[in-house]
């Protein structure tokens, strides 16, 4: 049984005047912030405000790294040359590092947005430019990402550290994969049916498939979508739930 779970959430998904998280009211439920670095979402100002910020409320900057897509929120599919990508992912967290800086913290962990997400789960030139990128980006930097990825085992054969996440508002197909988006049961809004996700991962390290199967992922974080309606609400709730069933919510190690 696992007792202890990490709770992230992205954050700084705006653009000029256009703001979709509520960063402030995420900041005060989450312990680790995947902060956009401005090719899906994100801007400077942005950036450097959210980094300040979660400073404030001690919560840990990661970097949410994603394909330069923001007119559709990096959650369209794109081919990447692999040098190109590696390179784009280190412009990523160098540029969110100097805001992680001059707020007195630095980048602590890396993780792939959207479709780049998907990608490098199956995808091993992808993801073997996504961690060439973190890599000349940061000294090993931790890589979140879904329980046998090839995202992950790119990053373990590159000596970087894994850390394993689960989400309690997404849809599990019974490969261990999300539901995609636009299909039914992909995005969980019920924040009854998503706390009791969130226990049992916390607790079980278990989730259940949308076939009823039971998948064991012994997930470290735990994954709520700061875009959704409502997301603020529901984060709260999830670690008020968390507390409440006696699971020690903290960033991981």
């Amino acid at each position: 049984m696992n007792g202890t779970i990490d709770l992230n959430a992205d954050l700084g998904e705006g653009f000029g005047r256009w703001q979709l998280t509520d960063d402030e009211a995420l900041l005060a439920s989450v312990t680790s912030a995947n902060v956009a670095c401005g090719f899906h979402a994100g801007d400077p100002l942005t950036m450097r405000r959210v980094c300040a910020s979660a400073v404030s409320h001690g919560v840990r900057i990661g970097a949410q790294v994603s394909y330069r897509d923001l007119a559709g929120f990096g959650r369209r599919a794109m081919d990447v040359p692999a040098p190109e990508l590696a390179a784009e992912v280190a412009y990523q967290i160098g540029a969110l590092e100097l805001f992680a800086r001059a707020a007195g913290t630095s980048v602590a962990y890396v993780k792939p947005h959207g479709a780049l997400y998907h990608r490098t789960v199956t995808d091993e030139a992808q993801a073997t430019a996504v961690v060439s990128g973190a890599r000349l980006a940061g000294d090993r930097l931790p890589v979140l990402g879904l329980p046998g990825s090839a995202l992950h085992a790119a990053a373990e054969a590159a000596g970087l550290p894994t850390v394993l996440e689960a989400f309690a508002d997404r849809g599990y197909q019974p490969d261990g994969n999300l539901v995609p988006r636009g299909e039914p049961g992909a995005v969980l809004t019920d924040p009854e049916q998503v706390l009791r996700r969130a226990v049992s991962l916390a607790e079980d390290g278990e989730v259940t498939a949308t076939d009823g199967t039971r998948l064991r992922l012994g997930a470290r974080s735990l994954c709520l979508h700061g875009d959704t309606p409502g997301a603020a609400e529901l984060v709260h709730a999830v670690r008020q739930g968390l507390a409440d069933a006696g699971v020690t919510v903290r960033a991981f190690a």
